[in-house]
């Protein structure tokens, strides 16, 4: 890519024999490479524990383009990216073998992006190790995924261990949902479109759902999810990412410390859950054994591994109410969790219903209009609509319709990148604007602790659900409570 704005980039990724890396990094580095949007002198450095050299860390990236491709290898295109690759062998806990990073990389002529795909604890012994041997400088970056941290103080103290080395503006933390097309596309939608602008407050709508189902299980995760649950693994970052999209005020402009100061006004102004209301705001759940698209599958407590006294939650659904002028009296309703029916991931804008109706005729309550937002499996947008039966006999008919804005069907000649594809190329950009602050991370902390220990001082045990449905009848309740139903 010929752009003089852009730095060439060296590129190292720390956990480089990992699934993260094979399974995500280095397809999404193959798709970049694909639209020509890697800068022609930007290097790829693999480093991890294992003996291996370049040639066989190319190979491996080989073969995991072939397994998790959905298309096949263009040998051109791989071509160029292969010379891009190197490995070396680094223990990350010894900080003198950091020196072999010396001869790898070139401070004087590209910018050195460490991408840390590895577990939080090692986290402090890269930062110590990088500035040991002296390769960074104060255009260099690093890159650091979810989880940062377990709870408010875990996290302040992996953000300290990062701090000790990288100033914030250095730092890129990453949470994949925010690279994708219909996230993004919210900006769009909300701030570029007066129709919506203008009615995007409690005047207008009634109740937002945000949803993020899974089909899947555990998938021999199970140890480390038992210590997470879903309302860690899942709706402190990306659902509540979500939201500061979906609630947060204007931003001055696109810059990121205006995007961020946004999001982080509405994570201030989430009424707090807590043991006097936790019962009454939240639903925590337990899938048993049931069937996925026809297949049988154990129950979380028979899955592989398994703890049978276990109550951690694989499924979460909580009321959100935002105290501030534009969302008073507008409840939030999200809900994520695993062994769903399918893979889902959408927002629900409900309008408010009109007050007055002379349609009797077609429905005796006019159904309010809907937004509906799809992240994915298909990215789009669906505006839920009535419109008049077309005819000329008898009384106006009505009839539910759908606007449907389909981004593979409407941009059929632009490219659909997933999330890591968008945030490493912002990653290797130097533009922030899509990762979150330490701010952001501690802030959603906070709520979300207040939640855990509410569960934990009450005793609960999570309701259980059969897979394949989307929850208990608990979370049916939530909302019929307030007089209203989940999208289904």
């Amino acid at each position: 890519m010929k752009n003089q704005n852009y730095k060439p980039c060296d590129l190292v990724i720390y956990g480089a024999l990992g699934d993260l890396s094979k399974r995500k990094l280095l397809i999404s580095l193959y798709r970049l490479e694909k639209s020509n949007l890697l800068e022609a002198d930007t290097r790829i450095i693999g480093v991890d524990r294992l003996e291996e050299t370049s040639t066989g860390f190319i190979e491996i990236a080989h073969n995991s383009l072939t397994e998790h491709l959905n298309t096949p290898i263009d040998e051109e295109i791989w071509g160029r990216l292969s010379n891009r690759l190197s490995y070396l062998k680094i223990d990350l806990t010894q900080p003198e073998q950091y020196l072999q990073l010396n001869a790898a990389v070139d401070p004087e002529k590209r910018v050195m992006v460490n991408y840390f795909a590895v577990a939080p604890f090692l986290f402090k012994s890269i930062c110590q190790g990088l500035q040991s041997c002296g390769v960074l400088t104060a255009e260099s970056r690093m890159v650091m995924e979810k989880p940062i941290g377990h709870d408010l103080k875990s996290s302040k103290e992996i953000n300290d261990v990062v701090e000790e080395v990288f100033h914030e503006d250095q730092v890129y933390r990453i949470d994949h949902y925010l690279g994708k097309e219909t996230v993004l596309n919210l900006l769009a939608l909300r701030f570029a479109n007066s129709i919506f602008t203008t009615n995007w407050n409690h005047n207008t709508i009634d109740h937002i759902q945000i949803t993020v189902g899974e089909d899947i299980g555990i998938e021999g995760r199970w140890e480390y999810f038992d210590k997470t649950g879903q309302l860690r693994d899942m709706l402190q970052n990306h659902l509540l990412q979500i939201l500061t999209f979906v609630a947060m005020e204007p931003p001055a402009d696109l810059e990121a410390e205006s995007i961020h100061m946004e999001k982080i006004k509405v994570l201030k102004a989430l009424r707090p859950i807590t043991v006097r209301n936790v019962e009454e705001k939240t639903v925590r759940g337990q899938y048993t054994a049931g069937f996925i698209k026809g297949a049988a599958v154990p129950g979380y407590l028979e899955e592989e591994g398994a703890n049978k006294e276990s109550t951690t939650e694989s499924f979460v659904a909580i009321r959100v109410d935002i105290d501030n002028w534009r969302w008073a009296g507008v409840p939030f309703y999200m809900r994520t969790g695993k062994r769903m029916p399918n893979k889902r991931t959408e927002i629900v804008v409900n309008f408010k219903q009109l007050p007055h109706n002379i349609f009797k005729d077609s429905f005796r309550d006019l159904p309010a209009n809907k937004l509906v937002i799809h992240l994915q499996p298909n990215e789009g947008v669906d505006v839920v609509m009535l419109n008049k039966v077309p005819g000329i006999d008898g009384n106006i008919k009505l009839q539910q319709t759908k606007l449907d804005l389909s981004f593979s069907e409407t941009f059929k000649k632009n490219s659909i990148f997933g999330g890591y594809e968008k945030l490493i190329l912002e990653a290797l950009r130097g533009n922030t604007t899509l990762f979150l602050s330490r701010e952001e991370i501690e802030q959603a902390w906070a709520w979300v602790d207040s939640i855990q220990d509410a569960w934990a001082q009450n005793h609960s045990a999570p309701k259980s659900y059969p897979a394949g449905s989307w929850g208990p009848i608990a979370s049916v309740a939530l909302l019929a409570r307030d007089g209203r139903a989940w999208e289904e």
